[in-house]
């Protein structure tokens, strides 16, 4: 944890941040908690200048070694059925802890009332007692430890057998469905009143782009509004940590704990490990639900003026601006408009067309008010209207915030060389935190790829949003990083679609969900092949996040069939630590890089975590047995090799 100290540098490193990069004739947005702080405290900037120093020096001394080291490899059993490979990074008490939690895990009992029992069990063996018994089953199991100190052993004994780690600080407020539902609503609502629906509208009965004045009412979808019913994020999810919003100043200890959390990746994994961070955490919620709408309405404005379908995205239609040019032209808004002229030399756009009908890069990059930003002329009158429903002077505070606190903490993985993956989130934030994730892309991604984005596969659009990305990463020339996993909120997602009468989002079956997978994959190995072959540059990055072994096994098949190895150093593995080690330990050693989430924090305060972990573990019976037959398997072979009270030494050299 910080030292009072260490805190300070970092108020001091944002206070800084803010002032070289404030704007000219704005004023500048200090966060809670920085207000006030005009100069560094005693020593604190030569401290800085040192912690800096110390980092370079590390990296130069403690290289990761190359492929060609010393490094054991193993032969890869694709049944991943070997218990030996699977658990021999572990002592045999800790086989027999893995054993007792999964059969715990097989209670429905137990795992319904878990957080009962749990609360039940600190009052009656008191906090200390309580703490030991957490240790040796449950906690022991899925949490690496409550510190940066603590959890160092577990990441040096993974490494040693060939597996990396993905930091997360999983402490979490426990609060009740009624606080939680309160939060939510009181952050998602904005203070403002709307405009008039009736003094921007479209008519009806008009349909074409030729003869419609746009404009449509700013209420046009209720995905995008909190709705109080489902104001409980965490209902029927099991497998995703969730945020509320509380004030700016939670904010900007979530900053805090995410900036610790990259030190703690650059210091404990050598510079070859994850931090991961979301969205939700660092702002007002309410900002994600208006940007999202923001895109939906920028694409029906861009079929109402061009008349050309962007139901998936504008980038795909390759629509030059001279479209606009003469559609407002045949409005007759263009001529003697300077406002409208302007408009038009600000979009996004290359050789092939239009990529954004905004310069989302200006949002990242300066301190733009909203209001603002996301205007467009009307058809009818010429006049700059926007697509945003109004933000309050204080709303508009609180998005450069949220801005700011994205730009801190990725500045900060660029200067550590620390990855970050952006988890995915709810459908209806996803839009925006897909299209800021990749604008952080384009700012830090132009030497390595340091900012991941995550895709959902059991959505019904995530191939799509991929090829999208891929394809603006390619025109935009910078490095572009994913995640695939299956999806954490399909319960709720489909739940909420049906009772407030919009699509449904997700793929309607298990297979679907599996083909949207693999696609997605084959066309990231697809890409990577195709650019290996002409550059042999390696400009993207992929981590397969799976505990399905079907999936694992069709990954490495067509790495195999398209000519891509693990050397490459561009496709990766991902799973929860504590669960299916059968997959990531027999990868690791075989040569594959692989990675375990490591999450760490108080006892006391990682209880929400391992309750989800709990719950994820009954829903998954068929893969619990494997893992318990397997655990079985090994204690057997111990027993007969009389290796029950070895100490598990591993050598091998992670890719």
């Amino acid at each position: 944890m910080y030292s009072a100290m260490n805190r300070s540098c970092v108020q001091w490193a944002r206070v800084q941040f803010l002032h070289n990069t404030r704007l000219p004739g704005r004023p500048q947005v200090l966060p809670i908690g920085t207000r006030g702080l005009a100069s560094p405290p005693p020593a604190l900037s030569m401290g800085i200048n040192k912690r800096q120093s110390d980092i370079n020096n590390d990296s130069k001394t403690s290289a990761v070694p190359s492929v060609s080291s010393s490094g054991r490899r193993d032969p890869l059993d694709l049944s991943f059925d070997n218990a030996e490979a699977a658990f021999r990074s572990k002592t045999t008490l800790q086989v027999l802890r893995a054993y007792l939690v999964f059969t715990l895990c097989s209670s429905n009992y137990l795992v319904e009332n878990n957080m009962k029992l749990m609360k039940i069990g600190k009052k009656l063996l008191g906090k200390r007692l309580f703490k030991s018994l957490m240790k040796a089953t449950f906690y022991g199991q899925f949490v690496a430890g409550e510190n940066q100190t603590d959890i160092m052993p577990t990441i040096q004994r993974m490494r040693s057998f060939g597996v990396k780690s993905i930091l997360d600080y999983s402490a979490e407020e426990d609060i009740s469905a009624e606080e939680a539902a309160e939060k939510e609503m009181a952050s998602c609502v904005s203070t403002t009143v709307a405009p008039d629906p009736a003094v921007i509208k479209v008519d009806p009965a008009v349909n074409t782009p030729e003869a419609a004045p746009f404009f449509f009412p700013l209420d046009t979808d209720k995905r995008y509004h909190a709705h109080r019913e489902f104001a409980d994020r965490r209902q029927n999810v099991n497998s995703a940590r969730t945020y509320f919003y509380l004030n700016e100043a939670q904010c900007e200890k979530n900053v805090d704990i995410f900036l610790r959390c990259i030190e703690a990746v650059s210091g404990t994994t050598k510079s070859t490990g994850f931090a991961a961070i979301k969205m939700t955490a660092l702002g007002r919620p309410q900002l994600l639900l208006q940007l999202s709408e923001v895109i939906a309405r920028s694409r029906r404005y861009f079929t109402e003026v061009t008349g050309l379908s962007a139901d998936n995205n504008i980038l795909q239609q390759h629509a030059s601006p001279a479209i606009f040019e003469k559609r407002f032209e045949k409005a007759d808004i263009l001529t003697d408009n300077p406002a409208v002229k302007k408009w038009l030399q600000q979009m996004t756009y290359d050789q092939k067309g239009l990529i954004h009908l905004f310069s989302w890069s200006g949002l990242i990059d300066a301190n733009i008010l909203l209001n603002d930003f996301f205007k467009v002329p009307n058809l009818q009158t010429g006049r700059m209207e926007p697509l945003i429903t109004a933000l309050s002077p204080e709303e508009e505070e609180m998005a450069c915030n949220m801005l700011r606190r994205l730009n801190t903490i990725f500045s900060a993985a660029r200067d550590l060389d620390v990855r970050v993956m952006v988890d995915a989130e709810q459908s209806y934030f996803q839009p925006a935190i897909s299209r800021l994730t990749m604008e952080l892309m384009r700012k830090y991604n132009k030497e390595k790829a340091i900012v991941f984005n995550t895709y959902q596969c059991y959505l019904k659009e995530t191939y799509n949003n991929i090829v999208l990305d891929l394809e603006q990463a390619n025109r935009q020339n910078f490095y572009f990083g994913a995640k695939l996993v299956r999806g954490a909120y399909m319960e709720q997602e489909r739940a909420r679609a049906s009772a407030l009468g919009y699509q449904d989002p997700i793929n309607p079956t298990y297979e679907a969900t599996t083909a949207m997978y693999e696609k997605t994959l084959l066309e990231c190995l697809t890409r990577i092949k195709d650019m290996k072959t002409r550059t042999n540059e390696r400009r993207i990055g992929a981590m397969v996040a799976s505990h399905n072994e079907d999936t694992v096994r069709f990954a490495i098949k067509k790495m195999e069939e398209l000519g891509i190895s693990p050397e490459d150093k561009v496709i990766c593995f991902g799973q929860l630590l504590g669960m299916c080690d059968q997959i990531s330990f027999p990868l690791g050693q075989s040569g594959y890089s692989v990675y375990k989430y490591v999450p760490y924090g108080p006892v006391d305060e990682v209880l929400p975590y391992l309750s989800r972990r709990a719950q994820e573990n009954r829903g998954i019976l068929t893969k619990i047995k494997k893992e318990k037959r397997l655990l079985v398997t090994e204690l057997k072979r111990r027993l007969v090799k009389g290796q029950l009270f070895s100490t598990p030494k591993g050598d091998y050299v992670p890719i």
